[in-house]
């Protein structure tokens, strides 16, 4: 099942090479489902991977003209904070038992999983939905929206704290809509910002979390591994169709996450 697991970590990295972040949605239940490590933990290993994932992707991005360093940083500052802050002290403060309905006791980590299945439908309908937003590229001038774009780092932040992934279903429309930044700035933007995000949110976890840093350095370099392949085969595949066909999976896989937390 390990080979499996490190196998489908090459195939996570070829999916962020070709579709950006969203991919690394599908960290955490290869982590929880394929590999048996505990929920908690698993978010943590996430947010590692897709840190340095996302910072492999941001180097390129940087050499082609397309980071917004500026609207990064705005973004980025309320979201590490809250990323950190959640990491560090709301997750362990969350008791391992949180209720029970009749004979069912709703644990941390069921708990966590069924959340994240809320999150990977919400981001299944940004990749399924068609794309409207195709003449933002034509938007030279960048404008901020400070208070807004506070309170969605925020909300990022603290959604990527609890779930371990990225956010970039969430964060691409708040680049376009609140910094008006260009769709290809928005995407190659949005990769910086998860990068530090998902990276000092895991700080937080290795004061907290025994980590397995042989089985972390090597997952983490396979999926990097993968993403250079990704890189490569972008020249030969439809970006568009594919995000397309990666959502009505990871719909699938949510309704499957929250379907067997509950009631298998």
């Amino acid at each position: 099942m390990q080979t499996l697991g490190y196998l489908i970590a090459v195939i996570i990295g070829v999916i962020l090479g070709l579709i950006g972040g969203v991919g690394s949605i599908l960290t955490v239940p290869v982590f929880v489902y394929l590999l048996a490590i505990n929920p908690v933990i698993a978010t943590a290993y996430s947010l590692f991977v897709v840190g340095v994932s996302s910072l492999f992707g941001t180097i390129g991005n940087v050499r082609k003209g397309f980071v917004d360093i500026k609207t990064a940083i705005v973004f980025a500052i309320p979201a590490l904070i809250a990323v950190y802050t959640t990491r560090k002290f709301i997750l362990p403060a969350i008791p391992e038992d949180l209720f029970s309905i009749g004979n069912f006791l709703v644990t941390k980590s069921i708990g966590i999983m069924v959340f994240f299945g809320i999150i990977m439908l919400l981001a299944s309908f940004s990749m399924i939905r068609k794309n409207e937003n195709k003449h933002d590229d034509m938007i030279t001038k960048v404008q901020f929206n400070y208070p807004m774009i506070i309170i969605e780092g925020l909300v990022v932040g603290l959604l990527t704290g609890i779930v371990g992934a990225g956010g970039g279903f969430l964060i691409i429309p708040a680049l376009v809509l609140l910094a008006k930044l260009p769709m290809k700035k928005a995407v190659a933007t949005s990769l910086l910002i998860i990068a530090i995000k998902s990276l000092i949110g895991f700080i937080g976890d290795v004061e907290n979390l025994e980590i397995d840093w042989s089985f972390l350095l090597r997952f983490t370099g396979l999926s990097i591994i993968g993403i250079f392949i990704g890189i490569w085969l972008n020249k030969f595949i439809d970006e568009s169709k594919l995000k397309t066909y990666f959502g009505w999976f990871v719909l699938l896989m949510g309704i499957y996450i929250i379907f067997k937390e509950l009631f298998l």
